[in-house]
């Protein structure tokens, strides 16, 4: 009995670690997401009775935070089906003109970038109340839009909760070295450096590899699921591609599919760029990062006109976006224009963003971006 009893134990302890280790990786990956969210609880309840201490902006930001089901269908529906109809007319449109196809080509792509917004804010659970739903949506749409759900949902989570952090950088992101950094690189690390940030390369060459062929990769840290999660997504990819060229030809593929993924990609990327890469941006180390303090002087505030707003899911409003990821991108807008709290951060207009493109590096002294030739 002895025996039997002690092989038990150790049976139950060994299928006791091997399951903590499975669920590490997980319980890790979201502890940073949880912490702000704990914190907070754990101020409320002891300070319940004594007045609410939470911080002004958290108290005005909470009303904005849930998704109203009528206004995510709708948005889905416009968005999917104006994409949908786009497609056809483009393809019906090469018996007629290939610069008719391609002008349809552009309004296309500002319905995929209407996508992908509706993809990111299923990422952050914030499109939908039900988890399922926003799970679904967002791997249908992430096939819509080249992009595994799994494995861009966790990246991204990385990318906002260390934005800003000279010490975290490098996942999910556009690489920036620091002056200092710059200085001690070989003469062949600075000229791929150079490279890299070159706007012809980052905006006109990068953006379509990155959604066509660095999406089809899986990456060391992921685990075995999300490694099979990738895996799956490249080959529903592929099925649902071979379907397509099955019934309309590669040809006639290829002329639609390739001008609309290469607009949508290269203003993706511009509009990502915008969002954390301009003059007086905000960025700290650990010990100084404040999570509030990033958002809105980390992350700026692009003001578009309507129209491109409304392709862009209002989310050029991005400090809004970092503060609580859980909005849902229409409620963005309403949020920043019913607070003044808000509008105290300084707007990027097209010129400044337009100015953005040339700055390559973070000068630690001076507390911004800066051009080579600033150096």
């Amino acid at each position: 009995m002895k025996i039997n009893e002690m092989s038990q134990i150790l049976i139950g302890a060994s299928c006791l670690k091997a399951l903590k280790e499975v669920n590490l990786y997980y319980v890790n990956l979201h502890i940073s997401q949880c912490r702000l969210t704990v914190q907070s609880s754990v101020k409320e309840r002891k300070t319940m009775g004594k007045g609410d201490s939470r911080p002004e902006w958290m108290k005005i930001i909470l009303k904005y935070n849930k998704p109203d089901p009528l206004k995510s269908w709708w948005q889905l529906v416009n968005s999917v089906g104006g994409y949908l109809i786009l497609w056809v007319l483009m393809i019906r449109s090469l018996e007629i003109s290939y610069w008719l196809t391609l002008a349809l080509s552009v309004f296309a792509a500002g319905f995929l970038i209407r996508i992908f917004i509706i993809f990111h804010d299923c990422g952050h659970g914030s499109f939908f109340k039900s988890k399922r739903m926003n799970t679904i949506t967002g791997i249908i749409t992430g096939l819509m839009v080249f992009t595994p759900y799994h494995k861009w949902h966790h990246d991204h989570h990385i990318q906002h909760n260390t934005v800003g952090n000279l010490e975290k950088r490098g996942t999910g992101d556009v690489k920036t070295l620091t002056v200092d950094e710059y200085n001690k690189l070989s003469g062949w690390k600075r000229f791929s450096y150079r490279f890299y940030r070159h706007p012809v390369f980052l905006f006109g060459v990068a953006p379509p590899l990155l959604f066509v062929v660095q999406n089809r990769f899986t990456k060391s840290y992921m685990s075995v699921k999300e490694k099979l999660y990738v895996h799956i997504s490249n080959l529903a990819l592929v099925g649902a591609i071979a379907l397509i060229i099955w019934a309309i030809g590669w040809r006639a593929f290829l002329l639609v599919q390739l001008p609309v993924l290469y607009i949508a990609t290269v203003h993706g990327v511009w509009l990502f760029y915008v969002q954390h890469q301009f003059r007086h941006v905000l960025w700290t180390n650990t010990r100084n990062w404040d999570y509030q303090t990033v958002a809105l002087r980390g992350s700026s505030l692009f003001k578009l006109p309507a129209l491109l707003n409304w392709f862009t899911g209002s989310i050029g409003y991005h400090h809004i976006h970092h503060l609580r990821p859980a909005i849902p991108n229409y409620n963005l807008k309403r949020c920043h224009m019913e607070n003044p709290l808000f509008q105290q951060v300084k707007p990027i207009t097209f010129m400044t963003a337009f100015e953005s493109l040339l700055l390559r590096l973070w000068d630690e002294k001076k507390q911004s971006l800066i051009r080579f030739r600033e150096m």
